[in-house]
């Protein structure tokens, strides 16, 4: 007999998942809210209530991957030995696991875009899925949950899973099978951020003075700064910054130095780069949202502000650029190689310098 869909005032299959998260129900409760009575034949049980008689057959099949009110399971109803008192089992559940595939570390990636809607019939299939993998001898299980699907968070947090991180269209859920410490990676550790030291034919350096900034620095004539992009290089980075901060073009010669401190935004580590670049363009287009104001500094008058010389690290990167200005120090430019391990393009940052009487650095 095929199934037919419920009505919303007599037995509905989200209501049917409600009851299937016991292996067996108290008949008289059960028929006491939706009206049920047995047919002659033990293999079919009639749902009134409703302007339709219903029924549900023996082998009925729903799928999980549709709209809200799909369940998938194997509806079985036999009564137990017993009179009073005795229940009835009305669900032996066969619900299928979730659509997923297995990472190369022996974990599992839950496909986010064939999920059940319904969160009933969610923590149905999520607690049977975790029971399979733990079988299998999976190890780490990622969930990945679409904003659209905010609603399975909380039946993903209550059944065990952990906040791995957020980006804005999605949150990641964890779960670690094996008994022991997590061995998953952890959310990216550090953010990383850019400076671009731009010098001029004319030995004036590109300074800006933000338009929000600490109490600390406040005042100071500083170089373009700001965190590079997803999947953007360091250098490309750089370049960026200082083009929306100052509207002036710029190349990239060198990463001169670079920072690295701990504890710093959203209590990340933070890895900011120092950039040596050549001006292409003079005029400068300050960004009202940003800076306050820019101009061409010279690096005399740069160097001699009160928070430069008072400041050990930002004393000592001006001292590693006018070195480099004057050729006693090579930074590292990049390279873009290929790798056999992965076969992608990276960008490796080395120096080369040929060993005449001065040091002659060889950039890209």
């Amino acid at each position: 007999m095929d199934l037919k869909s419920f009505s919303s005032i007599s037995l509905s299959s989200s209501e049917v998942a409600l009851l299937a998260r016991s292996s067996s129900y108290s008949y008289n409760a059960f028929r006491h809210k939706f009206g049920v009575r047995l047919s002659k034949s033990p293999r079919v049980v009639r749902a009134y209530g409703g302007p339709e008689n219903h029924y549900l057959a023996n082998k009925a099949i729903i799928s999980l991957a549709g709209g809200a009110n799909n369940v998938a399971a194997e509806t079985s109803f036999h009564s137990s030995n017993g009179l009073n008192g005795s229940t009835w089992s009305l669900f032996r559940r066969n619900l299928k696991v979730l659509e997923a595939y297995d990472d190369e570390y022996g974990g599992v990636v839950i496909d986010p875009d064939r999920l059940p809607t319904n969160p009933s019939v969610f923590a149905l299939a999520l607690n049977l899925s975790l029971s399979h993998w733990k079988k299998m001898g999976k190890k780490g299980i990622w969930l990945k949950l679409p904003i659209e699907k905010s609603d399975l968070v909380p039946v993903s947090i209550k059944e065990g899973f952990q906040y791995h991180h957020a980006e804005p269209g999605y949150v990641m859920l964890t779960y670690w099978i094996p008994e022991g410490p997590c061995m998953l990676p952890a959310n990216a550790s550090h953010l990383v951020g850019v400076g671009g030291f731009v010098i001029n034919e004319n030995n004036e350096v590109l300074v800006v003075q933000e338009k929000h900034c600490s109490p600390e620095i406040l005042g100071l004539w500083k170089i373009p700064t700001g965190f590079i992009l997803e999947a953007e290089e360091i250098y490309t980075g750089a370049i960026r910054e200082v083009k929306e901060e100052t509207g002036i073009d710029t190349e990239f010669i060198e990463v001169i130095a670079f920072r690295h401190a701990h504890n710093v935004a959203f209590d990340k580590s933070d890895l900011f780069f120092i950039c040596m670049l050549r001006a292409l363009s003079s005029k400068i287009v300050v960004d009202d949202h940003e800076i306050e104001a820019a101009k061409w500094m010279p690096l005399v008058d740069f160097v001699k502000q009160p928070l430069i010389q008072e400041d050990s690290m930002f004393k000592q990167i001006i001292d590693i650029f006018v070195a480099r200005l004057s050729k006693r120090y090579c930074g590292l430019s990049t390279h873009q190689v290929v790798s056999k391990f992965d076969g992608r393009v990276s960008s490796l940052y080395y120096n080369v310098i040929d060993n005449d009487e001065d040091i002659n650095c060889v950039g890209n």
